[in-house]
């Protein structure tokens, strides 16, 4: 019995950490390409927010938290609360982007791993 259970412990291991980086990457990409080529990634923020603080500076900032919030999940540490923010982040993307739906509609995979890692690493807080 204890052999099933470490079996089971082992692809929840795994399958957390092919998760993680998974969404890793993700805001780690994003945040790496706004550097790069800011001008391809102002347009995603709103523009209710573009009109309250610069566009240049809003991003900037954005891509720092992506930066964090990547690293956050390859630390391993408080997955719960990484995961959790990784589906807010994402959820706030595709809700202030419906009208570029036809690009953000692959962010509902990637709220849905966020999600999947939460209920994942829930027992493990």
């Amino acid at each position: 019995m204890s052999k099933k259970i470490s079996a089971i412990e082992s692809k929840v291991c795994l399958v957390s950490f092919f998760l993680r980086v998974g969404l890793a990457l993700v805001f780690l990409y994003a945040a790496i390409s706004s550097f790069l080529s800011p001008s391809s990634w102002i347009g995603f923020i709103p523009l209710f927010l573009r009109n309250l603080i610069d566009a240049n500076l809003l991003l900037f900032a954005f891509s720092f938290y992506e930066i964090i919030l990547g690293l956050w999940l390859l630390s391993n540490k408080t997955v719960f609360y990484a995961s959790l923010l990784s589906a807010l982040t994402i959820l706030g993307i595709v809700i202030s982007n419906l009208g570029a739906l036809d690009i953000v509609f692959r962010d509902i995979a990637i709220l849905f791993s966020a999600i999947a890692l939460m209920i994942l690493s829930y027992k493990r807080m």
